[in-house]
Formats: structure tokens, C-alpha cells, sequence
């Protein structure tokens, strides 16, 4: 099914609740050819243009189509507006991958290590879901950790992300040179209004992480009324906090929870330390 627009794809997954959209198929092919996927039938986005750009709206925020290309998110005026979603979409992969790869394919697909993810989880957006007759606003943390996901026959629309018109960063680390799949990431966002900073740790667990003692602790220790300097001790802390709080001592080699009876496990040190590096490096990014 090819639907034009996106009353004709709402009505085609109310039709048949079963059908998968598809637009870029980047996630969703190698489902397929994985032996992970059969799906019944296809709802193909790809002809549905008010999908694919973004809008301002009265609030100070940012709606973002759920068929935006990560190489679309990559250009200097999505990038001025929401920087490290930009960074995000610039590291998810080589060109053929970033010019049909979607946002909403990123959130709909839910893979651990999603660029896009721990980015739109620091920025607190919602995600907004179409079905037959009615829509949904739904946080973008409550769709990824499966508190109200996505329903049969709803299909994910708009992606509504608040600006905050502050530094913003994102970092990632991966097991080779190049556009690769990471192992850690970090998304991190100051919110000067309400004296915040906001973090999230992707690609550790099936869902992006925030270190919620961490981030209070250390938006204490920023001099929100002058020039925003924090003590180089603090931003190291700040590193350890988050990869502490973020992977446990049973952290296995292959991603996997094992038990352990004294102490973290090999995989977990290794894993916290580059977790603390990225967490670290994005608070001084930030605050420069």
C-alpha cells in the first residue's frame, strides 16, 4: 500500500491493524533479512511529503516530521535549531544509510543504540500518534520504555521537540573509525530557565538512560548567574556519577546482565569509563 497522504495511511493501517509503515526500511530490512520480521503487509510513507519537514509552533516549539531524513536533520538550519539532534543524524551512519534513514523509523524501531534517541529523551520531547478518528500526544520516554506504546493501527505522525535556545551536545563512542554503531552515547542540554541540566546515556540498555541524582547535583554546582563556570573536580565527579548510575556491576561483555559477586565486572569498568569520558566532555562543551 502507497498511501498519498496521511489520511490515506491512517485509513490503510485502520484497515489492515497488522501492516508495518515503512519509510526509509533501513531498520526494518535488516529485521526482515534477520528472520526477526514477517510482517503481514506494508504501509509505505515514502509519497507522503508533509512527513519529511519541520515546523515552528506557538510555545517555542519545534514539530518534526516523522519521515525527516537524518541527512535532512543534518543541514545548517535544522542544526542552528536543534544542534545535537543535527550531531546525532551526522554520526547514524554512512551517506545511503542517513539519506533515507527516518526519525520516526529511529523511534518506531526503538533500538538501543539509536543516535536520535538519547537526544530527543534529554530535550523531553513527545512523539505524536495517528489512528482512525483520534490522536495522542505521548512523552518520548513513556514510547520508549513501553509505559504507552505504540497500539495497532497507530501510526507515529509528529515529533514535538521544546527549544530551548541553549547549548546542547552529543557524543558517541564506537567500536571502530567512521560512522559505526555505538557503544555509549550521551546527550546532554542545559535549561538556564529552570536552572537544569538534562542528560541521557544511550546504547548501555535497551532504552535511553537519564542519571536524574547526577543531573540535580550537578546544575548545584553551575553558577547560573554569572558566566556558568563549574570546578573541573565537579565535571569530572559528573562523569563518574552517570557512568555509575548508568551501568551496573553486572554489565556482561556482550551487553548481557550476569551476576557478580565482588565488585564490577570487567565489561562494566570498561564501559564506565568511556561513559564517563563522553558525560564529562559534553558537560565542558556545554558550558564553554
Amino acid at each position: 500500500m502507497l498511501p498519498a497522504s496521511l489520511d490515506e495511511a491512517v485509513e490503510a493501517l485502520a484497515a489492515h491493524p497488522a501492516a508495518v509503515p515503512v519509510a526509509g526500511a533501513t531498520d526494518l530490512m535488516e529485521a526482515v533479512n534477520a528472520g526477526r520480521l514477517r510482517p503481514a503487509a506494508l504501509v509505505g510513507l515514502g509519497r507522503i511529503t508533509e512527513l519529511r519537514g519541520w515546523r515552528y509552533e506557538d510555545g517555542g516549539t519545534a514539530v518534526l516530521g516523522a519521515g525527516l531524513t537524518h541527512a535532512r536533520m543534518d543541514r545548517p538550519d535544522f542544526a542552528a535549531l536543534i544542534p545535537a539532534l543535527a550531531d546525532a543524524a551526522r554520526t547514524a551512519g554512512p551517506p545511503q544509510v542517513r539519506n533515507v534513514g527516518t526519525l520516526g523509523g529511529n523511534l518506531a524501531t526503538a533500538a538501543p543504540a539509536g543516535d536520535t534517541l538519547p537526544v530527543l529523551a534529554a530535550l523531553e520531547a513527545s512523539v505524536t500518534l495517528a489512528r482512525a478518528g483520534a490522536t495522542r500526544e505521548v512523552p518520548v520516554s513513556h514510547l520508549l520504555t513501553g509505559l504507552d506504546p505504540l497500539r495497532p493501527g497507530e501510526l507515529l505522525t509528529w515529533v514535538r521537540v521544546p527549544l530551548l535556545h541553549a547549548p546542547q551536545v552529543f557524543l558517541k563512542a564506537t567500536g571502530r573509525s567512521g560512522p559505526a554503531r555505538a557503544t555509549a552515547s550521551v546527550a546532554l542540554v542545559l535549561d538556564p530557565a529552570r536552572r537544569a541540566v538534562r542528560c541521557a546515556v544511550g546504547a548501555v540498555a535497551p532504552v535511553p538512560l537519564r542519571p536524574l541524582e547526577a543531573e540535580a547535583w550537578v546544575a548545584g554546582c553551575i553558577d547560573w548567574d554569572g558566566s556558568r563556570e563549574i570546578d573541573p573536580a565537579a565535571t569530572a565527579a559528573f562523569g563518574e556519577y552517570v557512568a555509575a548510575a548508568c551501568v551496573p556491576d553486572g554489565y556482561g561483555a556482550e551487553g548481557a546482565w550476569e551476576a557478580v559477586t565482588e565488585g564490577p565486572s570487567a565489561a562494566a569498568v570498561r564501559l564506565r569509563r568511556t561513559v564517563a569520558v563522553l558525560a564529562r566532555r559534553a558537560l565542558g562543551r556545554a558550558l564553554k
